[in-house]
């Protein structure tokens, strides 16, 4: 757990007020053991989903709303999910991501059934309320599809092929969800190889699809000719940019943490990133041009910026004074001050650019919010918990 991290985490307990603040970034915690949550919910809330982290706010997901839960076949209303047992803490929330419960907090490493009303209201129960066992948890990966606008209500159809198991009882298979960057996308098993992406009921589609059971993206003309890459098509062909910084003199070892909001790709695998280099009096990096958030931080990433929400495929300049204060630029700044002590620097020909400050969870894989609402929680006397639900869903 990162050191700004606990900073909110015990600010949010202290001040006991709703706060614009979600986490959003997947937890680093490794999986040995699985919870079941069974669901049901109201009729009008469509696609379940669940959010769900621990008390140290580590998260079982990378962005919200969450995991999507799967129908149980032999228990008519109720659907479930597999969690990591120690993500105790959940929200159950629905049509994108639009309504939610509040925070439920469950017994730790019980499976749990929830049942939930129109009002929102939920009730918990360890003892079992569905016959039969759960279906066993299986891994998943997302298929993105991009399609003509006269394909309406994308479905994904994916088996196994020669044996012929398919991951959907009936066709078209699985409604497929669109988000803000007009890609549409849903999950399959990693048993799959093959794959079809219809619509309009599953009068038109692509031709069968054979692929690796790995996150892939898929371009439909209205013809249905298909074209496929594993590797995200936004991001592929975006030249790198590089990141120029002036960090504190105290600031030993001064590392970069790069990602891309709101889908929380990484640059580098784990926490803090990776080595600034000296180069013509700034430490510098060169990242993706798709990058849109970063963190400077140092010390063995005990010390670090807050989120620097950046304009994509520009070299960046940043000037850091302290751990609360930092200033972006796109052109190099001049007379810069020595930034043990350093005061604001201004780039020959523009003005400085405003730096995003998000109070966003600084994991091994931070991401930032697009919009959140306060709910409080009040667990036990004088005690308040604060959790936040995204407006809108993502991809």
């Amino acid at each position: 757990m990162k050191k700004l991290k606990r900073r909110i985490v015990a600010s949010i307990c202290m001040l006991a007020m709703a706060v614009l603040f979600i986490p959003l970034s997947v937890s680093a915690k490794e999986v040995d053991k699985r919870i079941a949550v069974n669901v049901k919910v109201s009729d009008d809330w469509a696609d379940p989903c669940v959010w769900a982290w621990d008390e140290d706010g580590n998260n079982a997901f990378e962005v919200w709303p969450g995991g999507e839960t799967e129908v149980n076949p032999d228990n008519e209303g109720w659907r479930y999910i597999w969690l990591p047992d120690w993500a105790n803490h959940v929200i159950i929330n629905a049509n994108d991501g639009n309504v939610q419960t509040e925070e439920l907090v469950l017994e730790a490493g019980k499976d749990a059934w929830i049942t939930v009303d129109k009002d929102a209201k939920s009730d918990i129960s360890y003892d079992a309320l569905t016959k039969g066992e759960t279906p066993e948890y299986v891994e998943t990966f997302k298929v993105h599809a991009k399609i003509d606008e006269s394909w309406e209500n994308p479905c994904l159809w994916a088996w196994s092929a020669p044996d012929g198991k398919n991951a959907s009882a009936e066709w078209p298979g699985k409604n497929m969800k669109v988000g803000e960057d007009g890609w549409y996308t849903a999950s399959a098993p990693v048993w799959v190889n093959s794959i079809i992406v219809n619509a309009n009921g599953g009068e038109v589609k692509t031709e069968d699809l054979s692929i690796d059971a790995a996150e892939i993206w898929v371009t439909v003309d209205k013809d249905g000719k298909a074209e496929f890459s594993y590797k995200d098509p936004a991001k592929a062909e975006t030249p790198n940019v590089t990141v120029h910084v002036k960090a504190p003199s105290d600031w030993s070892a001064p590392c970069l943490w790069a990602w891309s909001a709101p889908d929380g790709t990484n640059v580098f695998s784990t926490w803090p990133g990776e080595a600034l280099e000296e180069s013509d009096g700034w430490l510098v990096k060169e990242v993706p041009g798709w990058v849109n958030s970063i963190i400077i931080n140092a010390n063995e990433g005990g010390v670090q910026t807050t989120d620097l929400s950046v304009e994509t495929e520009k070299d960046i300049w940043v000037v850091v004074t302290d751990a609360e204060n930092a200033e972006v630029f796109y052109e190099e700044p001049q007379d810069i001050a020595d930034t043990n002590n350093a005061t604001s620097a201004e780039p020959a020909g523009t003005e400085t650019t405003e730096v995003k400050e998000d109070n966003a969870d600084k994991g091994e894989f931070p991401v930032a919010i697009i919009a959140v609402i306060a709910v409080v929680v009040v667990a036990g006397a004088g005690a308040v918990v604060v959790v936040a639900k995204k407006k809108s869903g993502n991809k």
